[in-house]
């Protein structure tokens, strides 16, 4: 019975050691800023109304991140850019839900996030609509969610907006 016992024993006291090393390297993980560059809470105007008779007429639509850069380096916002996707349909519509338009590049702002610092980062997205007659009194909508695809010095991220964005032609 003794062995069995002292084998315990030695074995509690290893990974005891192995425990503390564990907690030190994750303290030091800590202290020493490792959380990684985020983005989070993407948004984008909720609605725009389509003039009537307009034809592919351009408009911009705005989205907006929280970037928060815990790191010890600055991070460059390379570039973004957007997709749309149909999420939802009313009336006479001409795209299907699950359709997608790629807006391309957006113009954004800031170029950087400081070492330490929040942001949030704010994108002008390139759109257009169509708003040709129909007939009776129903509006036409089409809600879509918006991918983003943010490329920076901390590496590519790919953000949905929390919202929808409604385009209306009434």
């Amino acid at each position: 019975m003794q062995p069995v016992y002292a084998y315990c024993i030695r074995m509690i006291t290893a990974v005891r050691g192995l425990a503390w090393i564990g907690c030190l390297a994750l303290m030091a993980a800590v202290a020493c800023g490792s959380s990684p560059f985020s983005l989070a809470n993407p948004s984008v105007d909720a609605t725009y109304t389509c003039p009537a008779g307009a034809a592919n007429a351009p408009y911009d639509l705005h989205a907006t991140a929280d970037a928060d850069n815990p790191t010890s380096q600055t991070v460059e916002v390379r570039s973004v850019s957007a997709v749309m996707v149909v999420s939802a349909i009313h009336g006479a519509w001409q795209q299907k839900v699950g359709s997608q338009y790629d807006a391309g590049q957006a113009q954004f702002s800031p170029k950087t996030i400081a070492a330490g610092a929040k942001a949030k980062v704010q994108a002008t997205i390139p759109s257009a609509c169509s708003n040709g007659k129909h007939l009776g009194t129903t509006d036409n909508y089409a809600d879509y969610s918006i991918r983003l695809t943010v490329v920076t010095s901390a590496g590519t991220f790919n953000v949905t907006s929390t919202n929808t964005h409604r385009i209306l032609a009434p």
